[in-house]
């Protein structure tokens, strides 16, 4: 073979590799996302058992969204630790859309203040904000056995009575429990603290007398309330909300910017890229406000919102120095 012929060779087999090193590279600097969601099913944790609020609330949202954006929506069940366990999965998967999280606010505002040795995730740096979905408030409920009809009646008989006065929670560092010592330090009274493992436990606790008070959600409450077992005094957002006509917020008897509100959100593992976010946040407003998700939504007393990535995070931040404040001073860890 001549000098030639060889160079030629050499220079065409050169081209030939640096065309093939070019096709790749511009395959590879193609986004990833770009055609989110492909040929594979998304994945929507619920950190909650079947049949909770946020699982129902997370399955009303599941099949629009399929038919959205045409793919399959797994609704995967990973509950324990009070939702830490699920939320700490998603907070370590891979930030490429096809992880989700659909969770309350406990595990994202007060988990990182009540277990600062074991949580295994931080909710800021881990995770990133779609949209918050809904808010529901809690309903301040007393017994029969308590005369009161309304929150001052209420301070003036906790007071008349020192240390006959308890009150029900579903456990240490949940809402009930921060929101009534929030209250009781507000109004300077001084009830018992009885953790139960439920809301419904807490409730046949007051219909018995064995407690007088409890912050618990509406959904369980209210039934309860409409036949005349219980009396709801107030509700802890700041303004009357449609879903509990004519129950006054604290905020409006004397306790003026007291709120202590349940709510639900969507999140993706941090570093999920920004146009994954921003179609997801999309699809899923339009999805909020939609007539069928808003009827689903009030049968459990929650107030669809949809909202963006920065209200839900601004929301995180206000929640985690209003309970964080409460729990430094009640000096409360579950590690």
């Amino acid at each position: 073979m001549s000098a030639q012929l060889a160079s030629n060779k050499t220079r065409q087999w050169l081209l030939a590799s640096m065309a093939g090193l070019a096709l790749i590279a511009g395959i590879s600097s193609s986004p990833a996302h770009a055609g989110w969601p492909e040929d594979r099913p998304i994945h929507l944790v619920v950190p909650f058992p079947p049949g909770s609020s946020p699982d129902t609330l997370a399955r009303a949202l599941a099949e629009p969204l399929s038919q959205m954006l045409k793919q399959t929506i797994v609704v995967e069940n990973k509950p324990g630790a009070g939702g830490n366990i699920g939320t700490r999965l998603v907070a370590k998967a891979a930030p490429d859309g096809y992880t989700l999280l659909y969770t309350i606010n406990g595990p994202l505002v007060t988990a990182p203040a009540l277990y600062k040795k074991t949580l295994g995730y931080d909710p800021d740096k881990d995770l990133a904000p779609v949209t918050l979905v809904a808010t529901s408030p809690n309903v301040l409920v007393v017994g029969k056995n308590v005369a009161a009809k309304n929150v001052a009646a209420f301070v003036k008989e906790a007071k008349s009575n020192p240390g006959k006065f308890n009150y029900g929670s579903v456990g240490p560092g949940s809402a009930s429990h921060l929101a009534m010592e929030m209250f009781k330090n507000s109004a300077g009274i001084d009830l018992l603290h009885v953790p139960y493992p439920g809301f419904p436990q807490a409730m046949t606790a007051i219909l018995a007398g064995d407690v007088q008070a409890s912050f618990m959600v509406p959904a369980i409450a209210m039934a309860q309330v409409k036949d005349g077992k219980a009396k709801a005094l107030a509700v802890t957002s700041l303004e009357p909300v449609d879903t509990l006509v004519g129950i006054t917020p604290l905020a409006k008897q004397g306790f003026p910017g007291f709120e202590a509100i349940s709510w639900n959100a969507i999140l993706a593992p941090a570093g999920t890229p920004a146009p994954i976010i921003d179609k997801l946040q999309a699809a899923l407003s339009d999805i909020i406000q939609s007539d069928a998700v808003k009827q689903k939504f009030a049968a459990q007393y929650f107030t669809p919102i949809g909202s963006s990535p920065d209200r839900l995070k601004q929301q995180m931040a206000d929640d985690k120095k209003r309970w964080g404040e409460v729990i430094e001073r009640l000096n409360l860890s579950l590690d």
